[in-house]
């Protein structure tokens, strides 16, 4: 039951630089450096005071709307394996013991609970490469306010988790984190290029 996808994409979640409470924080502040802009507006070029008034920020009702959908479809994950976990005897401690659990392999399940697992990692399953790196880049835009100026610094972030979600698997992550990990590393290299691309060319991004 390979649903290890899942670790790569919660541990990239928990690492980015805001949460949704802090990106409703960042949100706050950047209003209140607004009005301080505002203040001072006869002391600044017009165009310098333009661009504070319309500073990117966090979209912080997609945010909670992504955050949300994670949380509940890793929550059914998690309640499916711990179902699975005490039918087969095995001891529920913290997320990490569910990780090594899945990690060795050495367990049954259903036939029903196979093939949604198969259907989840499929191609165009919620958990296949391309939602989850999907999923992962929109987070990040989000939080970024589409800035694509950020884009290193979620990119790393989203490193970061990964290796957190590669230490509680116990070993190397299979092929499909593997994969994903290649596509969003290219998702997000795009979206900072193509912003290059588009402010060489004299167009503003």
């Amino acid at each position: 039951m390979a649903v290890n996808s899942v670790t790569g994409a919660t541990g990239a979640y928990q690492n980015y630089p805001y949460s949704g409470a802090s990106a409703a924080k960042a949100s706050e502040t950047t209003s209140t450096q607004t009005k301080q802009a505002d203040v001072g507006a006869t002391y600044e070029k017009s165009s310098d005071a333009a661009d504070k008034v319309t500073a990117k920020k966090p979209n912080t009702d997609l945010i909670a709307k992504l955050k949300a959908d994670a949380d509940s479809r890793v929550s059914q994950l998690r309640s499916l394996v711990e179902k699975m976990m005490t039918q087969q005897g095995a001891a529920i401690g913290n997320a990490d013991s569910m990780w090594s659990f899945l990690a060795k392999g050495n367990f049954t399940v259903d036939a029903a609970a196979k093939a949604q697992a198969q259907a989840d990692i499929a191609e165009d399953g919620y958990w296949g490469v391309e939602q989850t790196s999907n999923r992962i880049l929109d987070f990040a835009k989000a939080l970024a306010g589409d800035d694509p100026e950020k884009a290193d610094e979620f990119l790393s972030a989203f490193k970061k988790g990964f290796q957190q979600a590669t230490k509680s698997w116990g070993s190397e992550l299979p092929d499909i984190s593997q994969r994903t990990y290649d596509a969003v590393v290219e998702k997000f290299e795009s979206w900072k290029n193509a912003s290059q691309t588009d402010t060489s060319n004299g167009v503003t991004a």
